[in-house]
């Protein structure tokens, strides 16, 4: 573990919060050169990062910070970073694994003790789907994936996308690659808490340069219209004769998110059959390969996330042991395909 933050004070209880939970605290450095610096020499299997240090802030340094921790998890720990805060949005935009709200100096025992080791643990103990040789082989980063070719212009209608954990910064990568003039609609299951949404949804509208909405129930799927789950809702499509809507609900899912991302894909499944698109960015654990089985059921199409670029491989994970993904590919390689409107052929 690295901790990055120019109290001395934060940074003696950060470190004997991880070592109580048997985590080993490799350096504690002030500012985000010296991270930068430390990182070139050590290899971390996390970084907690603090927002606000004099010099190059925690945001600021994030991308770097993330290129040199070569696939060590950032933890945001900041007193700006609560939910619905611009900085936790951003933070989590630029790679950022997780975010914590940093207490008062006299609150940091107990409670932030324990949800740090928390989170961390989450972070760093999830056990990566087996990926052999022969599984691989079928995508090619980099390229097209085996068997995608151009089709006609109408492979599928509509798109799906699920994501949690470093899918945001997965998000944008992709939609920088959908020119404003895609017409196809575009619903995303997002694991963010409801006071994010707005905000969140503005920052979509700004990656895909058109017009993004929070759902509401019984509002019509239009085509070039991009849609967002709301926090407390899971987001399914219904038929309306004449076309789709999205209705709202709230039953508890099997993954114990809301929203979930396994009642979208059931939805799409259903409503769409094999004219559907399933993209499943990264995330923590399984959400999303329960209703990407009934989308390949139907023979809907499924594009997961490459491990190399996710933040936590969990969700694409899932999908791609399971032998579901058509493409296992970085997000820029995902968007041009849906870009081009291409499937497997």
């Amino acid at each position: 573990m690295l901790i990055v933050d120019d109290s001395a004070v934060a940074r003696a209880v950060i470190g004997r919060a991880l070592e109580a939970g048997r985590f080993i605290v490799a350096g504690a450095v002030s500012n985000a050169d010296a991270a930068l610096s430390f990182l070139h020499r050590t290899p971390v299997d996390a970084v907690v990062l603090d927002i606000a240090m004099p010099g190059t802030s925690g945001l600021a340094a994030l991308p770097e910070l993330i290129i040199a921790g070569q696939g060590a998890k950032v933890l945001i720990v900041s007193s700006s970073a609560s939910d619905g805060a611009a900085a936790t949005i951003e933070a989590l935009a630029l790679g950022a694994a997780d975010t914590l709200m940093k207490p008062g100096v006299g609150d940091f025992a107990g409670r932030f003790s324990v949800a740090i080791v928390e989170k961390l643990r989450r972070l760093l103990a999830i056990e990566t789907p087996l990926e052999t040789p022969m599984a691989l082989a079928a995508y090619r980063v980099g390229a097209d994936p085996v068997g995608v070719a151009p089709e006609t212009a109408h492979s599928f209608d509509i798109v799906g996308i699920g994501a949690s954990t470093g899918g945001i910064h997965a998000l944008a990568t992709l939609l920088r690659e959908v020119p404003r003039g895609f017409t196809l609609p575009i619903l995303i299951t997002q694991h963010l808490p409801g006071s994010f949404m707005p905000f969140f949804a503005a920052q979509v509208a700004v990656m895909a340069d058109r017009p993004c909405d929070v759902a509401t129930d019984s509002m019509r799927i239009r085509p070039g219209r991009t849609i967002v789950a709301p926090g407390d809702a899971h987001m399914r499509v219904v038929s309306t004769g004449d076309g789709a809507a999205i209705r709202l609900t709230h039953e508890p899912a099997k993954s114990g998110c809301m929203p979930s991302v396994d009642p979208m894909f059931d939805s799409l499944a259903e409503v769409y059959g094999a004219r559907a698109l399933g993209i499943v960015l990264s995330g923590m654990g399984r959400d999303g390969s329960e209703g990407a089985r009934r989308m390949a059921d139907r023979g809907g199409v499924l594009f997961a996330q490459d491990r190399a670029s996710s933040v936590v491989w969990g969700m694409p994970g899932a999908i791609a042991t399971a032998g579901l993904a058509s493409a296992l590919l970085p997000p820029a390689e995902i968007g041009r395909l849906v870009a081009a409107r291409r499937r497997p052929s």
